[in-house]
């Protein structure tokens, strides 16, 4: 198999923070409980990692997203380091969008103001749920005065792009506490909400769970709860872009806009992925071992993964199903006689040349997803 010459630029930088104050049972990214006395030597092989990759190829984002984990679990001080780090190192000329997860309860005002000063444009907020209940079951140390806290500080800050993560789905959850959820989240008037169904991931507690019974996947539950979804944020002025996100006008995540379109991007960090020409890598899983690594002047790559072109144009037909402008119909040419019944079910529409999914089709998406790969 041939490798594609590995693009000299690239666009879009992913650093994976892994450090949490609590594990959240349902998590299956790659995370550790909080050791502060870990936390300046793992900055400074984050750092240390971007120069030795930024060596080998030139670096120049218009889109970078720090995510976990919890990066806000950093201290203020760290934080400076490693955004430092970042703006010394990367030629930011062209940077439209830098985005930075956070968790009710860990923005502090300082925090919130130093993002802004060093350049970070969009805070995305894991809020997950308005209901006690249901934020114990999940394991978030947050309550519902730390979320409306945490979103006045980061608006009192600067920030005028947040997003605001929640989940659907979960266990014992009724349609009502979600409605509540979703309406609690409008009245803060967010430019993003991310709207999640809960699946129950391997390696995590709540997988464990869900295999012994105590826990079960009803589809047509969810089915009714992502319908809600769409009626409300819509009505609200919310545009449905992406199967589980919606936005404000212009509100759009630039990031995950390019990772749904196949763009090449730079992963930095424990675990972090990276997709450049036809390679994709993947950082050791360990964020003690991968400092080690990086201090010792090695590559962080712990795997190697060649991209064919039909594995590429499955991921493309997989993840731009999932958007508003749908997917090319060069990708599916030789799926036409799919294409036809899904267009006649009402699951497809014809747009702009290409074909989306219909408010019907977008409840099985990835049935269809998958009958035209």
């Amino acid at each position: 198999m041939s490798i594609e010459t590995i693009p000299d630029i690239v666009r879009h930088v992913y650093v994976h923070i892994p450090f949490c104050a609590r594990i959240c049972p349902y998590c299956a990214f790659y995370k550790d409980l909080l050791d502060r006395s870990q936390t300046d030597r793992f900055c400074e092989a984050l750092v240390a990692e971007l120069r030795m990759r930024a060596q080998d190829r030139h670096v120049v984002p218009s889109t970078i997203y720090f995510g976990g984990g919890t990066p806000t679990a950093l201290t203020t001080a760290q934080l400076e380091r490693v955004l430092g780090g970042f703006r010394e190192t990367l030629d930011l000329a062209q940077l439209i969008e830098w985005t930075t997860e956070a968790n009710p309860g860990s923005v502090s005002a300082g925090k919130a103001t130093l993002l802004k000063n060093l350049g970070v444009t969009r805070i995305s907020l894991g809020v997950q749920s308005w209901d006690e209940d249901l934020l114990r079951l999940l394991g978030r140390d947050h309550s519902p005065a730390h979320i409306r806290e945490s979103f006045e500080i980061l608006r009192r800050a600067g920030f005028g792009n947040i997003n605001v993560d929640l989940m659907f789905g979960l266990p014992g959850q009724t349609l009502a506490q979600w409605r509540d959820t979703l309406e609690k989240t409008i009245a803060l008037n967010p430019e993003h909400i991310s709207a999640y169904c809960l699946t129950y991931e391997e390696d995590t507690d709540f997988f464990v769970r869900h295999a012994r019974g105590e826990f079960r996947s009803d589809n047509d539950s969810d089915a009714e709860f992502f319908e809600m979804t769409m009626s409300i944020l819509q009505d609200a002025g919310y545009s449905h872009y992406e199967i589980s996100n919606y936005a404000r006008p212009n509100f759009e995540s630039a990031h995950n806009r390019a990772y749904w379109s196949g763009e090449d991007y730079l992963g930095i960090g424990p675990s972090a992925f990276s997709t450049l020409g036809q390679e994709r890598t993947q950082n050791v899983c360990d964020y003690r071992g991968y400092a080690d690594r990086v201090f010792r002047g090695e590559s962080a790559i712990a795997s190697r993964e060649g991209l064919t072109s039909q594995m590429k144009r499955a991921e493309r037909i997989a993840l731009t199903l999932r958007t508003r402008e749908g997917i090319s119909a060069d990708l599916v040419q030789d799926r036409q006689s799919q294409v036809r019944e899904f267009l006649a079910m009402g699951l497809l529409q014809r747009r702009n040349g290409n074909f989306a999914l219909t408010a019907k089709g977008k409840s099985l998406a990835d049935s269809v997803a998958e009958a035209l790969l």
